[in-house]
């Protein structure tokens, strides 16, 4: 199958910027990384989507707190790109992590169990989560947001194979898949901060948020454990990644009830992971797609 000129050039320039990263130490690829897309982060329009972003969920942010924020933000997502050579590189430690290193804290939350769900947000370098798991003898099975591109798509799947379990882009055959790795007691990770067209509408920093519910929905269909997965970046390539306890969800039999609240409980979660750290979140993506026009929760039940 030929694909068009503008996918195999991206492909070709995906392909020499790992192979440059690869060549490099960690530390070095992580800023040259973040130097890069900092630089990138200037261009109008890329700019002007962070800023309204910021704007609309942190609205008592004054122009120069965002501006501090955005140029963060783009540091951050160089440094996660460049640092995607590297993963199988990190080892995880218990103490204050070294460049390199992770520091896990409350492995015991996920001991033991089978049949788990883990989710996550895209924060610091929110790729080595299933590293993570991997190394912590808890490989999982992963859904994620396949890109435009089907050879990058491809090229990264086969990258992610021997990390996961199972790697499904969101759709019906991840569907099947998540569900057979349930039966087999398998755990299951999902990144759940992204906007869902087909979704449903939870707040999120106070405005309506179209919400993937899958996340709750098997929660509550299958009895499972929710783990929250915190990604931070402490220094440069250094990280911590926290796994809380598991999330403590009511279930009633009504689901159009239950599914909302439980999701409701997750977003508020990721809201306040994404405000102690905002300059690591991904605020590019356009997660309120309405824009200014959006109603702020509270003034929408007040009309």
């Amino acid at each position: 199958m030929k694909h068009p000129i503008r996918y195999r050039l991206e492909y070709i320039a995906a392909r020499f910027l790992w192979a440059l990263f690869a060549s490099l130490p960690v530390s070095v690829a992580s800023c040259l990384g973040g130097a890069l897309a900092s630089v990138a982060g200037r261009f109008p329009p890329l700019a002007r989507r962070v800023d309204k972003n910021l704007n609309l969920a942190m609205a008592e942010l004054i122009p120069s707190q965002r501006r501090r924020i955005a140029s963060g933000v783009w540091w951050n997502l160089g440094r996660t790109l460049a640092e995607l050579p590297h993963i199988r590189k990190f080892s995880l430690t218990h103490d204050s992590p070294n460049p390199g290193e992770i520091q896990v804290v409350g492995a015991e939350h996920i001991d033991g169990r089978d049949g788990m769900l883990l989710f996550a947000a895209h924060l610091a370098n929110w790729e080595m989560t299933y590293f993570v798991t991997s190394k912590l003898g808890h490989p999982m099975h992963v859904v994620y947001r396949a890109p435009n591109n089907p050879l990058i798509d491809r090229w990264l799947s086969n990258l992610r194979q021997d990390l996961t379990l199972g790697a499904y882009a969101k759709g019906r055959t991840a569907a099947r898949g998540i569900l057979a790795a349930l039966d087999q007691g398998q755990a299951v990770g999902m990144l759940v901060d992204q906007k869902m067209n087909d979704g449903i509408v939870v707040p999120f920093f106070g405005r309506p948020a179209m919400t993937a519910p899958a996340l709750a929905q098997l929660a509550l269909r299958r009895k499972l454990a929710v783990i929250p997965m915190r990604f931070e970046r402490l220094t440069g390539a250094s990280f911590r990644v926290t796994l809380e306890k598991p999330l403590t969800y009511v279930d009633t039999g009504r689901r159009k009830v239950d599914v909302p609240a439980l999701m409701g409980q997750v977003n508020d979660m990721i809201e306040a992971w994404i405000r102690e750290r905002p300059e690591q979140w991904l605020w590019p993506h356009n997660r309120w797609p309405s824009g200014d026009q959006a109603t702020p929760l509270n003034e929408a039940v007040d009309r």
